[in-house]
């Protein structure tokens, strides 16, 4: 019998004490003896680790989802592939445990990869074991580690200290209002605008990586949206700000396959999202680059 011991640090924040959690992995070269026919066993959950997905951001992404089966986020936005969010709740919890994340990272080739990005099937940062997952992803890839995050738990010590461990945080800011917020992302709960606001600075401040804001645009801003929103990015001086249009049916059903940029499946609950137009989008990216001097995205251009 032949066994290996995999390290993970098990991160409870950065000032705080961290123990070791050790993985043992077994294997035996010798043939096993044949065994009684057993009963069929349940189907087993998907691995939490998809892909690589072609990312327009970040090149090809190794996809980690702490989240698991059931869709979970403080968010219900109107455009989410995904589709309705199963459970729409501000509950922090451990939804997969850090042990069975390293290991369907440690069966991954990891030879066409360039990021790994916490994503997947709602909010990543809703995981207790968010810092026990990035200082394992970090230590078994050696590659750059992406968390893309709604913003909502931005104003939580906890999340914020987990989330330096990250190269990259891709921070959602899709309202420039409360008005806004509700109509777009659909909060759980007691969320709040201005708390979002106030999280997303107190980050900036803290956070010595690559900070981005991700904005989906689904129409034409006003004049007066716009400039706020120009306002707000003066204030947080982002590393990069990417714009974003929906480019895909948002499904009503929950669809695992959407945590990637794997096809959809066809259903009759599909609901088409119609995108803002390229020129909008451009002109608002120019906008915010000469007012700003930030660097702007999107799939299409750069600014």
């Amino acid at each position: 019998m032949k066994s290996r011991e995999v390290e993970v640090q098990r991160g409870r924040g950065v000032e705080e004490t961290r123990e070791t959690l050790k993985l043992e992995v077994t294997s035996s070269s010798a043939p096993s003896a044949p065994s009684a026919p057993s009963a069929p066993s349940a189907p087993s959950a998907p691995s939490s680790v998809y892909g690589p997905v072609r990312s327009w951001r970040y090149g090809r992404s190794l996809g980690i989802d702490p989240i698991g089966l059931v869709s979970t986020c403080s968010f219900n936005c109107v455009y989410c592939q995904l589709g309705e969010i199963q459970h729409h709740t501000t509950t922090r919890q451990v939804f997969i445990p850090t042990e069975n994340l390293v290991r369907d990272l440690q069966a991954v080739n990891l030879a066409d990869v360039d990021v790994v990005t916490l994503s997947g099937s709602g909010e990543p940062t809703q995981a207790l074991n968010l810092a026990e997952i990035l200082t394992a992803a970090k230590e078994i890839t050696g590659l750059p580690i992406v968390v893309l995050t709604n913003s909502t738990f931005l104003g939580e010590l906890e999340v914020r200290s987990a989330l330096k461990l990250a190269d990259i945080v891709a921070a959602k800011l899709d309202a420039v209002s409360p008005d806004q917020l509700r109509r777009v992302n659909r909060p759980a709960g007691a969320i709040e605008w201005v708390d979002i606001i106030a999280g997303i600075k107190q980050f900036r401040q803290e956070y010595e990586g690559n900070l981005a804001i991700q904005t989906m645009i689904l129409s034409r801003w006003s004049d007066e949206a716009q400039g706020e929103y120009i306002r707000l990015m003066e204030e947080l001086r982002p590393s990069e700000i990417q714009l974003n249009a929906p480019t895909r049916g948002r499904s009503l059903t929950r669809q695992l396959e959407a945590r990637g940029n794997d096809p959809q499946i066809p259903s009759d609950s599909m609901q088409v999202l119609k995108p803002v137009s390229l020129e909008i989008l451009q002109a608002f990216a120019a906008k915010i680059h000469n007012s700003t001097g930030i660097a702007v995205r999107h799939r299409d251009f750069r600014f």
